[in-house]
């Protein structure tokens, strides 16, 4: 692993730092410059921020594959982790037969 970037406990940092390259990245794909990243990232330098994203154009199609499955683990932990009241989970079950039925 190149300097810019650091691999701890099956996620990406930026070097040296607790922020995460998922979140430069996000609002790099959103458009902003490195020197916007720095504005929601102050103790980012705009050097570590451009070495971030060099790091993740280099390596983008293994770090959108882990961004993806890291945000299906997320999305499936939330889900676990928000009760759904019996009635509601009755009333979209029913929704979820309709559907599917074949008469539908």
């Amino acid at each position: 692993m190149q300097g810019n970037v650091e691999l701890r406990k099956g996620e990406y940092y930026v070097a040296g730092t607790r922020v995460p390259l998922a979140c430069v990245i996000q609002k790099f794909l959103q458009g902003a410059s490195p020197q916007a990243v720095c504005e929601s990232y102050p103790l980012l330098t705009v050097e570590q921020v451009s070495a971030a994203i060099a790091y993740y154009l280099d390596h983008q199609p293994v770090l959108d594959e882990h961004f993806s499955t890291v945000d299906k683990e997320f999305l499936a932990w939330q889900i676990a982790q928000t009760p759904i009241r019996a009635e509601l989970r009755d009333r979209l079950e029913r929704a979820r037969q309709h559907i599917l039925s074949p008469s539908s």
